[in-house]
């Protein structure tokens, strides 16, 4: 630790998904920390999406001043949809260990699978990033800084089980593999404050809903492996803040808003071999859909009311924010659509544009985050029509291992397996995410999101955060001094 730094270190792990209302007999790990420290409800900013609140906590910014406005957006510069970047220069605002650097000579950050990881200005980071060879396959594998530090962590806990982190076999392993990670990073690195990314709800909450009998096993599996971190902790003299970033709430049933658009006459496709590619700029407006929003983007202000009015007639959209509405929920930034649509409860969004599935673009059918103009939950599944799944993924790792061309076509193109999804604001508290710490500091009932960097400063600093050029109060009501 630095030698003016009295603070013991603190681990900041993120369970994604996890809310009150899941806590019980199938959490005793976490139950007992929640028991023995402090529990807030976390207001999550809007969307209530991964990339946007993990942006938010780290700058204590809503995404009207840091920019992330959804796990991606449309680039109107390339005409082109991009989503999961990496780069850290995209959160726009002073990230928390940018404070604590600039404050506390020597500071050590490591921050471990956080989205938007890339040339962070961490002490140690390590996010997925595949290579993509000329000859069109894609090779699993992690980026770190500094160089060479997650082959050096992979030598000693094992390969990280790429297939465990996304797409149908996504389960426990890549979180427990995570957990290793950080165990054997922080026993290398020693940092000051060190970020978890766990995912392994994220699976079970959407493939089943919350209120499954069977996600209690998703919950068992990730309250062990948290504890298995708790326990390091303690051993280590560590501190711990345990928060997620959402809850996910049933679904029901999707929207499909490109397709809406296109049967008005309004997004165009570009015929490509033997199926349809949405052309972005070819089309006086498009959605692009994560989760529970969409932001539309509108190429005529003129065709504006026409198409915030098609929106507002379409049964399961609950609303539909203008420029000027997006500023009350703080997501008025140029990356933002010209419209944000929001599903009803129950309701979510997908991607599609084609009307006949024959037309859907061959990546439709594979785990291809980078390439989908949109998110595809779909992905975490095989699909049902496949008579022999396991036969077919066997011949395309044959391929695969002997270097040849393959085409991983295993998606479904169902929309109604999908049983859970977020990106609305939560509705209720016990549907909310949550913060719980051991951590000494003031806690209120509810904390936003945005006031977990202000927690974390108090926590490493001696004094509060100092900054009378941009004094505010804060949102959980406690003034910046």
């Amino acid at each position: 630790m630095p030698s003016d730094q009295s603070r013991k270190p603190l681990l900041l792990i993120n369970v994604v998904g996890l809310t009150p209302a899941l806590l019980g007999d199938a959490t005793p790990r976490i139950n007992r920390l929640r028991d023995s420290a402090q529990m807030a409800r976390l207001q999550p900013v809007f969307p209530a999406v991964t990339s946007t609140v993990q942006a938010s906590i780290l700058t204590g910014l809503p995404p009207s001043e840091h920019g992330i406005v959804g796990n991606g957006w449309y680039f109107r510069d390339q005409a082109e949809v991009r989503f999961w970047l990496q780069p850290n220069a995209l959160i726009q605002g002073e990230k928390v260990w940018q404070v604590l650097q600039h404050k506390i000579p020597g500071f050590r950050c490591s921050q471990l699978f956080w989205w938007f990881n890339m040339y962070a200005q961490v002490t140690a980071s390590i996010t997925p990033r595949p290579h993509y060879p000329a000859d069109g396959r894609k090779v699993f594998g992690l980026y770190s800084d500094p160089p060479g530090l997650h082959e050096a962590i992979e030598r000693q806990i094992g390969e990280f089980p790429f297939h465990g982190f996304w797409g149908p076999a996504a389960g426990i392993a890549s979180s427990r593999w995570i957990v290793d990670c950080a165990i054997a990073e922080f026993q290398l690195n020693r940092p000051d404050l060190q970020l978890v990314y766990l995912p392994h709800l994220d699976y079970g909450l959407q493939r089943l809903g919350p209120d499954h009998p069977a996600l209690a096993a998703e919950l068992r599996a990730i309250d062990t492996e948290v504890g298995r971190l708790l326990d390091f902790a303690e051993q280590q003299d560590a501190a711990v803040m345990l928060l997620s970033e959402y809850g996910i709430e049933p679904v029901r049933q999707s929207i499909s808003v490109n397709r809406l658009l296109r049967s008005e006459g309004l997004l165009q496709v570009r015929q490509s071999l033997s199926w349809e590619l949405l052309d972005c700029g070819a089309s006086a407006a498009f959605a692009v859909v994560d989760h529970q929003i969409a932001h539309v983007y509108i190429r005529r202000a003129e065709d504006l009311a026409q198409v915030k009015a098609l929106l507002q007639r379409q049964p399961g959209i609950e609303q539909v924010l203008d420029k000027s509405e997006q500023r009350a929920w703080q997501l008025d930034h140029p990356r933002s659509g010209e419209l944000v649509a929001v599903a009803a409860p129950g309701y979510w969004f997908d991607y599609y544009y084609w009307f006949d599935d024959r037309k859907a673009p061959d990546f439709a059918r594979t785990v291809d985050i980078h390439r989908k103009p949109g998110y595809d939950p779909l992905e975490l599944f095989v699909d049902p029509a496949i008579r022999w799944p396991k036969l077919k993924i066997a011949r395309r790792l044959l391929q695969k291992k002997l270097g040849f061309r393959y085409y991983m076509d295993l998606i479904p193109l169902d929309t109604a397996m999908i049983r859970g999804s977020h990106g609305r604001l939560p509705s209720s508290q016990q549907h909310s995410p949550l913060l719980i710490t051991n951590c000494d500091l003031p806690l209120p009932e509810q904390l936003p999101a945005t006031a977990v960097k202000q927690l974390l400063l108090q926590y490493f600093l001696e004094h509060p955060y100092h900054d009378k050029a941009n004094a505010k109060e804060l949102p959980c009501g406690e003034p910046y001094p």
